[in-house]
């Protein structure tokens, strides 16, 4: 059973690197959190580093500016690792074909500029569907619209045996109030109407590949032991800390702030019932990071 705590100081000593999930633990798609600010700034001040692991479809840079405006100040994290930068390294070394479509809003047109990390980066055009040798989810047209508005173009691609790259594995997210569906609900229906789904982010191996690489890129190579996975999403960030053998902290006040019964800290018999149900065992669980 979980271990549920009072704050991330209780157990921090035994760590020296975080992975840090953002929407839900560091802020609410509107504004930063400043308990978890606070918490992940006196976390640095001892010596330990804060890799922030997201989901975001948007490169590194983009998801710096995106901290800046909701008030995230820089001495809360030392690296950005997004399934954003693990997809788009992804496609430009060709997974879905060089013809895709894009399934996203115009603001994530950034994902179509060539990484540099990448060498001789496929040359990668934006088509119409009928002219798609692959599909990139960036997130939906529409993110309040139900995911089953799909279906008829998802129909048309299964037929043609396309591959639709996930940018963002997340099923929902929650803006402020308002509770926001993710690329990962796409992928999920194309998956489940029979199509096939590639992922890069959260609970899948590659950004755990990336989070360790930025983490060394800063001097530092930490043993997993010695690296704690914080976030809201049991199916994400608690399921991919698991896969990876890496202990993890549940926030039981985010996505399953209701079926916990969160307020300040879970109800004990409503966390366990919920984590029985999804199945998950997170190291630790807080009501919010603080």
């Amino acid at each position: 059973m979980t271990r549920i705590i009072n704050s991330l100081s209780d157990i921090v000593h035994s760590y020296d690197a975080l992975f840090v999930d953002l929407w839900g633990c560091v802020h609410n798609g509107v504004s930063a959190l400043p308990d978890a600010v606070s918490a992940l700034q006196a976390y640095r001040k001892s010596g330990g580093k804060v890799v922030l692991v997201t989901n975001s479809p948007r490169p590194r840079a983009g998801v710096q500016k995106q901290l800046v405006h909701f008030g995230v100040p820089d001495d809360a994290w030392d690296t950005i690792a997004t399934s954003g930068d693990s997809a788009r390294s992804a496609m430009y070394r060709g997974v879905v074909g060089t013809r895709v479509w894009h399934i996203g809003p115009p603001g994530d047109l950034k994902f179509f500029e060539p990484p540099k990390v990448v060498e001789n980066p496929a040359d990668i055009e934006r088509v119409e569907l009928d002219a798609a040798e692959g599909m990139v989810c960036t997130g939906p047209f529409d993110s309040l619209a139900d995911p089953a508005v799909m279906r008829p173009q998802f129909l048309l691609a299964k037929q043609r045996g396309l591959k639709l790259l996930c940018a963002n594995p997340d099923i929902v997210v929650d803006r402020g109030e308002q509770r926001e569906w993710c690329a990962g609900a796409l992928a999920k229906l194309y998956t489940e109407m029979g199509g096939e789904s590639l992922y890069f982010g959260k609970p899948h191996p590659p950004i755990y590949d990336l989070a360790r690489r930025r983490l060394s890129d800063l001097g530092h190579d930490i043993a997993d032991s010695r690296i704690l996975a914080i976030g809201d999403g049991v199916l994400t960030d608690i399921a991919g800390a698991m896969g990876e053998d890496i202990d993890s902290l549940f926030i039981s006040g985010g996505l399953a702030a209701t079926e916990t019964k969160t307020t300040v800290d879970p109800d004990e018999t409503a966390l366990k019932a919920y984590l029985d149900t999804e199945m998950s065992n997170p190291t630790f669980t807080i009501g919010q990071l603080r």
